[in-house]
């Protein structure tokens, strides 16, 4: 196929028509039956936070199919993987880690995060908090799977199966489903693990990033289980920001990004604020979120 017949199937694809009514017929049934978890000014924000992600990635995304296109041309591998059931898993995995590592690092590298903070921003854990996404990370998103065309996956395949992973994420965005079996809490994300991963608590800062697959945390050391009799998740950012404007919501850690950089003198100092992990300082105390949870663990040891 050339990149036209990729284009037409590509419009043909209905799975947005199919997961947004979805998404707010959910929504309106957890709020029947947990009103005290919503709040509509919160709300209100989560929507324009999808609306401002959607608007901010259309290019990227064009860019991205466009590149993902002629990759897959490239790929000594196109005729050997077309459509398979066996591409299709092979494909699940190489999605679901590159997401991983996509998401990991907008926690773990400061300008990253402040294209990703809005996401964390509400105080509320609810599937209405599941629509705020990052706005910023729209533009670099698609770097992290541009390998994956290589393989010889078209980009069609890469594409839905990006859609069909955030459409399992929604669902882990709820308080309402306690833990399940042991055997799903081991595998999969659920929305056990995904309270730890919107908690401000030291014990649950930067854990648990999985898109659909928990074991990429437990491979690479960034799992932590919701202990809720210990440490109750409180939501939010570490210093919330305490605002309803959108324009904040979306930019503000950029902004503080800028000031920190403006009043450092060295340019290592100056790069650190930028490509370091939030939290780091270089003339006040390191509230990076590796070294609070390691200073916690002494302590607890230490008990």
């Amino acid at each position: 196929m050339n990149i036209l017949d990729y284009v037409a199937q590509l419009s043909q694809d209905k799975l947005l028509y199919f997961a947004l009514p979805l998404f707010f017929i959910c929504i309106l049934v957890e709020y029947q039956f947990a009103k005290e978890k919503y709040y509509g000014k919160d709300t209100g924000v989560s929507l324009l936070m999808m609306l401002f992600s959607g608007i901010v990635e259309f290019i990227p995304k064009v860019l991205a199919f466009v590149a993902f296109f002629y990759l897959h041309e490239i790929s000594p591998l196109k005729d050997v993987v077309q459509r398979q059931w066996w591409a299709w898993l092979l494909l699940f995995f190489a999605d679901d880690i590159s997401y991983y590592w996509f998401h990991r690092l907008n926690h773990e590298v400061r300008l990253l995060w402040a294209g990703h903070v809005s996401h964390h921003s509400s105080i509320y854990m609810n599937l209405g908090t599941a629509l705020r996404q990052g706005v910023g990370e729209r533009i670099h998103k698609f770097f992290f799977w541009i390998w994956i065309p290589l393989l010889g996956i078209d980009p069609l395949m890469i594409f839905t199966m990006m859609g069909v992973s955030l459409i399992y994420q929604f669902f882990v965005h709820t308080e309402l489903i306690d833990k399940l079996p042991k055997i799903i809490e081991f595998i999969f994300n659920t929305p056990s693990h995904h309270r730890v991963h919107h908690a401000s608590n030291i014990r649950y800062l930067d854990c648990n990033h999985a898109g659909v697959l928990i074991i990429w945390d437990r491979l690479f050391g960034t799992f932590s289980e919701e202990i809720k009799e210990l440490d109750k998740p409180v939501y939010g950012l570490t210093v919330n920001i305490e605002t309803f404007n959108p324009m904040k919501v979306a930019t503000h850690e950029y902004t503080a990004i800028w000031k920190d950089v403006q009043r450092a003198d060295k340019w290592s100092d100056k790069l650190n604020y930028i490509f370091n992990s939030p939290g780091w300082s270089h003339d006040g105390e390191d509230k990076r979120a590796k070294v609070l949870r390691k200073k916690l663990k002494e302590q607890e040891n230490t008990i």
